[in-house]
């Protein structure tokens, strides 16, 4: 079942979402468990996040989609409920990832993330363009 979750992922992947997110396998070639994924976000317009383009990794493990992936920011971003050192995405602080659930997916953790950008308490002044250290697994 993983498996075809995440093949089903990919595919609507590769269809190009909304075109406020995207993603898609970080190494299609090599990555027969689909592990790794890269994802981005198109900072919100009239934000803080207006005109950047945001960076994340997304680490799918073997118990996905019944545990929840691990996400982080390579673009800095400056951002409640993402960790200012690592760039992990801490889903307890945001909203609708406060509650894993099976039924959720790659898409709808971008999303969510996108939303957070949108609201008052993320109006935080960003940093100049730079990365997080690379996460290791």
């Amino acid at each position: 079942p993983r498996n075809f979750v995440l093949l089903s992922e990919l595919e609507l992947g590769e269809k190009g979402g909304d075109g406020r997110c995207s993603y898609g396998l970080e190494d299609p070639d090599n990555d027969m468990l689909m592990h790794h994924w890269i994802g981005s976000i198109f900072g919100p317009q009239h934000t803080p996040f207006d005109g950047q383009l945001y960076e994340l990794k997304i680490h799918c493990g073997d118990q996905y989609p019944k545990q929840q992936p691990r996400v982080w920011f390579v673009s800095q971003v400056n951002m409640p409920g993402v960790n200012q050192h690592t760039g992990e995405v801490n889903f307890a602080e945001i909203d609708g990832l406060e509650r894993w659930k099976p039924t959720h997916s790659i898409a709808f953790v971008l999303k969510c993330l996108y939303n957070k950008m949108l609201r008052r308490e993320s109006r935080l002044p960003q940093p100049a363009e730079s990365k997080f250290p690379t996460p290791t697994l």
